[in-house]
């Protein structure tokens, strides 16, 4: 396992040494690399990225503003050269805040916290129980509720649990990662298309722009890294 990161930083120098850093690390990947935080954002809504290893400093968008402007919040440390922005780092729930100069062990340390982060919150959790063919059971507010397959409409990741939205009743939250709950669903039925999106297949009535319109309000996108496996059920379904 990986974890797939962005390095984002305006001083050349600096980021070439963050990216040596990432490159070096065995359990992180590098997706991207960019001086400018504009330049960085849009690829950061389409790629969907564990991690930003982010500089605050930056002329136009600066870290702290990027990462309240993200469609999905991700892990994400910063880099700065002071120390005065370290307590709104934290307010912005930052894994950790390196100060430059960095050293690979302090790089180190902190990405070992985010692969912590990480697994804690991917790792299978005890709260939902396997029904059959056609349902499943989780936990919800100290209840155990039965849901049939095919009243969900999506499933919607939210951190440490997920939403589950049904055709003809309320959402149905329980602590669970989307990773256990998409391992637990018919593979025929549901496919993840987002970072934070599950889609039952069966309640698809309108496609836009790489987009799944389930109604006026609601437009869940198909994101970078599920795009070809979407595509490729859209063709063989095409008529």
């Amino acid at each position: 396992m990986k974890l797939r990161c962005f390095a984002i930083e305006d001083e050349p120098l600096a980021l070439k040494q963050m990216c040596s850093y990432i490159e070096q690390t065995p359990f992180l990947e590098l997706l991207g690399a960019y001086k400018n935080g504009l330049l960085a954002l849009e690829k950061i809504n389409e790629w969907e990225p564990d991690l930003l290893f982010l500089d605050i400093n930056m002329p136009e968008l600066n870290g702290m503003d990027l990462v309240r402007t993200l469609h999905h919040p991700c892990m994400v440390i910063f880099t700065t050269a002071y120390d005065s922005y370290a307590l709104e780092g934290f307010r912005v729930d930052a894994v950790d805040y390196l100060l430059k100069p960095i050293s690979y062990p302090a790089f180190l340390k902190a990405a070992n916290k985010a692969l912590k982060l990480y697994q804690a919150n991917t790792k299978p959790s005890s709260e939902a129980l396997l029904g059959n063919d056609e349902s499943l059971f989780v936990k919800s507010e100290y209840r155990i509720v039965r849901i049939r397959f095919n009243e969900i409409k999506y499933i919607e990741g939210m951190r440490e649990y997920v939403r589950i939205h049904l055709i003809n009743d309320k959402p149905v939250m329980t602590l669970l990662s989307m990773k256990a709950l998409e391992e637990k669903l018919p593979s025929s039925q549901f496919m993840r298309v987002h970072r934070s999106y599950i889609v039952n297949l069966n309640r698809i009535n309108t496609i836009e722009r790489n987009r799944i319109v389930f109604d006026s309000n609601v437009y869940i996108p198909v994101g970078e890294q599920y795009k070809e496996q979407f595509q490729q059920y859209v063709e063989k379904n095409f008529l």
